[in-house]
C-alpha cells in the first residue's frame, strides 16, 4: 500500500494497485482542500478507497462526511465498510444512515409525491395530530421514550434507518426525528443527493442535524446520475391530470369558489398551447397573465394554499395544494430554466403539462461543492470528467483522475459492428430484419445469457417482429414502468437460463439498463443496439443552446456525452467482477464516426469489424 494505512484506514488487507493509486489522490485532494472528479470502473472497490481516507481525514479535523448515494442497497455497503474500518482498526467512528421521511413513516401509503407527504406531514405536526410527533417531542425536547430509544441506537455505532424504524415503532414514536439527531454526533452521515443539493430540504437537514456544510466532505456515489436528479428536483409542472384531480377534490369538499378557480387555471393551460402543436415554448407572463382576470396572482396562490390546508386535515393530500406549488415555482427565475407547453399521451390518456424545467443543475450545486471542504465525484461512467467538472460548477479547485479497469483485459471482448444504424431515416422494416438477424447470430452462439438493450420500446419491439422467430434462445421482454417486485421477479427467472441461456430485450434508459447488478457472470454479453439518441425536443435544445451559451460545447454538453453515457451504462452489465469475461457489442456505424468513437473509456479496446461471428466465437473458444 502506497501510503500509511492508518492515513488511509483501507478495511481490507489486500489492495490493488489502481485503488491504491485512488486512495492517494483522494487522500491528497482532501488534505489540500480541493475536490475530485474520479472515473473508476466498476469493480475497483470505489467505496472502500474513497470513504477511508475522506473518514481518517474528518477524525483529524473535526469535520462531517456525507456520502451520497441514490441506493438505498448502497446504503448498507457503506455501514459495514465503516464496521469493518472501526473492527480493523479499534476506532468507534459513529454513522447513520438517513432515507426519505417519506418511506419512514406510518403513515406514507397513498402519496404521490415528496412534496405531498410534506404538507401533509406539516399539516399534522402543527395540528398535534401525529401521535408518533407528539410522543417524540415536547415543546421543542425529547421525550422520556424517545431519550431511551436514542440512548440504545448510540450504543450502536453504525445505525442503518431500517434499525432505527424498527426500534421506533415499538414505541410509537418519529423514527426520522430520532435519526436527525442521531446525526449530530455522527462523523458519517449516508444519505440521498437531495439532503444536501436541494435547496428546499437542505437548510433545515443541515440546521436540524446541526452539520455545516464547510465543514465537510461530500461523497457522491454515481455521480453521473447527479445533474439530471438535480434538474428533476429543481423542475416542476402542471397538468390536466392534477386539474382534473383538483375539481374532484373541490367538489367533493363543497368548495364552489375554488371550483371555479382551478377550472379556470385549466382553461388558462389548455389556452396556451395552439391546435395541431405537439409543444411549444412560453415566457412566464403569458400564463400569469391568463390568470389575471380571476385574483391577484399572489392571492390565489395563498387562497389555494389555504384550502389545501384545509383539505389536508380530513384526507391525506391535496391536488389543490399541488397547484399552489407550481404557480408559486413558475413566478422563478428565467435563467437556466426553460417553459414549455406540451401535448401528450400516458396510460392513463391524453394530458397538456405546462412545465418549468430546470436546465442547469449548476443553480442548486455549484454552492454547496464551492463551500464544502472537499466534494468526491465517482462513477464508472463520469467521462468527460470535464464534462461534469462545468456542469456541476466545481470551478478552479478540483482535480480530474480517469483510472484503469482492474479487470483482466483479456476477459473482455468490445466491438463496433458498422452494418446497420437506427438513425431516423433509416428506420424501416428491411433495417428492423437486419438488426434482428446480426443480433440473433450472436446471442445464439453465447454460451449463457445475453441482454439487448435499444433507444426506446418502439424499436425494441419493431426489431423483435424479427428477432424472436431467429432466437434460438428464450425471449425475456421488458416491459415499461417496471416496478422493484416486477423487475426482481424477471431478474431471478432470467437467472434460471444461466446454464442454457436466454436473451433479455430491454431499454437503455428502462429497468435494466442501469443499477442492476447481474451478479456471479450472469450476462455473457451485451449488444447496445444504435444510439439513444432521441430526437431533440424542445426542451433538449434549450438545453444545448443554454449550453453553447455557457461554455460552446451544447452539442456535446447538452445531447452526445449524456446519451452516450447511458449506452456505456447498459454495457457495464455484462462484466462486474474480475472473473467474468464477457462480449459487449455496438451494433450501429454511428459507433465508428470519430465524434462518438472519442467517447469510449481509453482502456475497452474498442474494435471495428464486420467479422462479428468470427469474433465472438474465437472469444468464447479461447
Amino acid at each position: 500500500m502506497g501510503q500509511d494505512s492508518k492515513d488511509s484506514l483501507f478495511p481490507h488487507e489486500r489492495v490493488r494497485e489502481e485503488q491504491d493509486l485512488l486512495m492517494s489522490d483522494v487522500s491528497q485532494a482532501i488534505a489540500s482542500g480541493r475536490s475530485i472528479i474520479c472515473h473508476a470502473p466498476t469493480g475497483l472497490g470505489k467505496t472502500a478507497a474513497v470513504l477511508g481516507p475522506a473518514l481518517a481525514y474528518a477524525i483529524k479535523n473535526g469535520l462531517t462526511v456525507f456520502f451520497l448515494t441514490p441506493r438505498h442497497t448502497q446504503h448498507r455497503i457503506v455501514l459495514e465498510t465503516t464496521r469493518l474500518i472501526n473492527e480493523r482498526y479499534r476506532l468507534s467512528i459513529k454513522s447513520v444512515d438517513i432515507i426519505g421521511k417519506r418511506w419512514m413513516c406510518p403513515a406514507v401509503a397513498g402519496f404521490t409525491s415528496s412534496a405531498a407527504f410534506a404538507d401533509f406531514c406539516r399539516s399534522q405536526r402543527e395540528e398535534g395530530k401525529c401521535e408518533y410527533y407528539s410522543k417524540t417531542l415536547s415543546k421543542g425536547k425529547l421525550s422520556l421514550e424517545a431519550r431511551l430509544v436514542l440512548k440504545q441506537l448510540k450504543n450502536l455505532g453504525n445505525v442503518h434507518a431500517e434499525q432505527v424504524a424498527e426500534l421506533c415503532s415499538n414505541s410509537d414514536i418519529c423514527s426520522y426525528e430520532i435519526l436527525l439527531r442521531l446525526a449530530k454526533s455522527a462523523t458519517l452521515v449516508v444519505a440521498d443527493y437531495y439532503h444536501i443539493f436541494n435547496p428546499s430540504v437542505s437548510a433545515s437537514f443541515l440546521s436540524k442535524t446541526d452539520k455545516d456544510i464547510s465543514q465537510s466532505i461530500i461523497i457522491v456515489d454515481e455521480a453521473h446520475n447527479l445533474p439530471g436528479r438535480v434538474r428533476e428536483l429543481l423542475t416542476e409542472r402542471l397538468s390536466t391530470f392534477m386539474i382534473g384531480r383538483a375539481v374532484k377534490e373541490a367538489k367533493r369538499a363543497g368548495y364552489r369558489e375554488t371550483l371555479k378557480l382551478v377550472k379556470s387555471i385549466g382553461n388558462a393551460l389548455l389556452s396556451l398551447l395552439p391546435e395541431n402543436v405537439p409543444e411549444c415554448i412560453i415566457n412566464r407572463d403569458e400564463f400569469i397573465s391568463r390568470l389575471s382576470g380571476l385574483n391577484d396572482y399572489k392571492d390565489i396562490i395563498s387562497n389555494l394554499r389555504d384550502i389545501a390546508e384545509e383539505v389536508i386535515k380530513s384526507q391525506k393530500e391535496s391536488s389543490i395544494g399541488a397547484i399552489a406549488r407550481f404557480l408559486e415555482v413558475w413566478a422563478g427565475p428565467d435563467e437556466g430554466f426553460v417553459r414549455i407547453i406540451s401535448r401528450g399521451r400516458s396510460r392513463f390518456g391524453e394530458f397538456t403539462a405546462l412545465s418549468y424545467n430546470c436546465l442547469d443543475p449548476a443553480l442548486a450545486t455549484q454552492g454547496v461543492l464551492r463551500e464544502a471542504h472537499s466534494a468526491v465525484m465517482m462513477s464508472g461512467t463520469l467521462l468527460p470528467t470535464e464534462l461534469y467538472r462545468d456542469i456541476l460548477g466545481f470551478g478552479e479547485g478540483v482535480d480530474e483522475k480517469v483510472y484503469k479497469s482492474p479487470f483482466p483485459k483479456k476477459n473482455r471482448l468490445a466491438l463496433v459492428l458498422p452494418l446497420a444504424t437506427t438513425r431516423y431515416k433509416a428506420r424501416n422494416p428491411r433495417e428492423f430484419e437486419r438488426i434482428a438477424l446480426i443480433c440473433a447470430s450472436i446471442v445464439n452462439f453465447v454460451p449463457g445469457n445475453s441482454a439487448v438493450f435499444f433507444p426506446s420500446y418502439y424499436l425494441r419491439d419493431q426489431v423483435n417482429r424479427f428477432f424472436s422467430p431467429n432466437s434460438e434462445k428464450t425471449v425475456f421482454l421488458e416491459q415499461p414502468g417496471m416496478d422493484k417486485a416486477e423487475r426482481a421477479d424477471m431478474l431471478s427467472r432470467f437467472a434460471g437460463y444461466a446454464k442454457q441461456g436466454a436473451v433479455l430485450l430491454g431499454v437503455v434508459s428502462g429497468s435494466f439498463g442501469e443499477g442492476v447488478d447481474f451478479a456471479n457472470n450472469l450476462l455473457k454479453c451485451v449488444v447496445i443496439v444504435g444510439l439513444p439518441l432521441q430526437q431533440p425536443d424542445l426542451q433538449t435544445k434549450a438545453l444545448i443552446d443554454y449550453y453553447d451559451k455557457k461554455f460552446s460545447k451544447g452539442w456535446d454538453y447538452g445531447y452526445v456525452f449524456p446519451a452516450f453515457n447511458k449506452a456505456l451504462q447498459s454495457a457495464g452489465r455484462c462484466i462486474r467482477s474480475e472473473t467474468d469475461r464477457g462480449v459487449l457489442v455496438f451494433l450501429d456505424e454511428r459507433y465508428a464516426w470519430p465524434n462518438y468513437k472519442r467517447c469510449f473509456p481509453p482502456d475497452w479496446n474498442i474494435k471495428i469489424t464486420r467479422d462479428y461471428q468470427g469474433e465472438v466465437k474465437g472469444f468464447f473458444n479461447t
